[in-house]
């Protein structure tokens, strides 16, 4: 069978992060969206998005095709009942399509199916499983998230060993390690949630770490660092300072003092010395963010929600951040005061104001970041990004 991940509506409340990527590629628990799908289905997937990621995510489509919601996730229960789909067929939950079992001609035209109307029949879902709606959701379900996928990339294996000069509070059974990884003097609270330490991770003497939490391969955990679960971070990132409740998606930095709080940070950013995230009024009120649908601030419903920041963003030092800011992708801020709460793509500057950061200098920049890391910059790559400047442009006005 062939296995297609498909954005739905709901793709532009996950903007900035979903302007390079399907939601399906967001990471929250250890792995990313995709991962979970394809570690649980044993297949590989493509992808339903936008017409200008598909240089970079193509669509697969085969005589007969299982369509798969990219912003749920999946459960053993869910599992079972979509490969049980019969063609003609689609898997609901309230007003989420889940998964349909289509014929070729029919994929790629999502938009145009009213399923009342096309001769699809309509099932029920069974069980629980986590799906996500809002920006603000990568964070608050992280937790749930964590659980699940220790639980999925553990389950039948042995952790490496752990050297006797940390300490492990709770169940060492909650404490995972892949091989390679280098972890000398750091204490670990497993007795609020599971811990889970990729491959060649290295976290140095005297952090503090709190579960649930889980670090990718290659990722670096500075000196003294104080983290709270439930937080993820993705692969090759160097954390330092303090975090709590985060999600940092991948080959991100965020390595000298400060505090993040219930945040996101999306991949090949880079976040200045003493930065500082507000997550909650003095009034306690719930919190309101941009929002690229609306074009205007929502209500998160919230108490807790500090930064989400887009992919290739960076922060000077000692930059301040008020509770529910989000940042575009490729914005280059700096200067002293609080910044504003909504930062569109592509811009420079700070407080005072803000002007169209370059596209050929954002480019030559991103793929610098690339090769620091080892990965190549491509042609896909580069139209992408100049997709995202182009049709930004307006909200560079706001």
């Amino acid at each position: 069978m062939n296995f297609i991940l498909f954005d739905d509506a709901r793709r532009n409340y996950f903007l900035p992060l979903t302007f390079l990527r399907p939601i399906a590629d967001i990471r929250m628990g250890i792995l990313t969206i995709r991962e979970k799908w394809e570690m649980m289905l044993g297949a590989k997937t493509s992808t339903l998005t936008e017409e200008y990621l598909n240089v970079k995510y193509p669509l697969i489509k085969e005589d007969e095709n299982i369509l798969i919601n990219g912003a749920v996730c999946p459960t053993a229960d869910l599992i079972a009942q979509i490969k049980s789909l019969k063609p003609l067929q689609a898997l609901v939950h309230n007003d989420t399509i889940v998964a349909m079992h289509l014929v070729e001609e029919q994929v790629g035209k999502l938009d145009e199916i009213d399923l009342s109307n096309a001769n699809i029949q309509e099932i029920e879902t069974t069980g629980d499983f986590v799906e996500i709606f809002y920006l603000w959701d990568i964070f608050h379900r992280n937790s749930e998230a964590l659980l699940q996928d220790f639980k999925l990339v553990t389950n039948g294996r042995k952790s490496a060993s752990l050297s006797p000069t940390n300490t492990v509070i709770g169940s060492k059974e909650n404490v995972f390690v892949e091989e390679g990884a280098n972890i000398e003097c750091a204490i670990f609270n497993a007795a609020k949630g599971p811990i889970y330490i990729g491959r060649n991770v290295e976290i140095m003497e005297g952090a503090l770490i709190r579960g649930p939490f889980s670090i990718g391969d290659n990722s670096v955990v500075r000196m003294g660092a104080k983290i709270y679960g439930a937080t993820t971070i993705g692969p090759k990132c160097k954390v330092g300072g303090e975090l709590n409740n985060v999600v940092i998606m991948g080959r991100s930095n965020k390595v000298h003092d400060g505090y993040l709080g219930n945040s996101v940070i999306a991949e090949w950013c880079n976040i200045g010395a003493d930065t500082n995230c507000s997550n909650m009024k003095n009034t306690y009120h719930s919190i309101r963010v941009w929002s690229y649908p609306e074009k205007t601030f929502i209500d998160t419903g919230l108490t807790l929600c500090g930064l989400i920041m887009g992919d290739h963003s960076k922060c000077g030092i000692n930059t301040m951040f008020t509770t529910g800011t989000v940042i575009g992708i490729s914005t280059n801020i700096f200067g002293s005061g609080f910044m504003r709460n909504f930062i569109a793509s592509f811009a420079w500057g700070g407080a005072s104001g803000f002007s169209t950061y370059d596209l050929k200098r954002a480019i030559d920049v991103a793929r610098e970041s690339y090769g620091r890391r080892g990965e190549v910059w491509t042609e896909a790559d580069e139209s992408i990004f100049t997709h995202v400047f182009e049709t930004t442009f307006d909200f560079r006005k706001i």
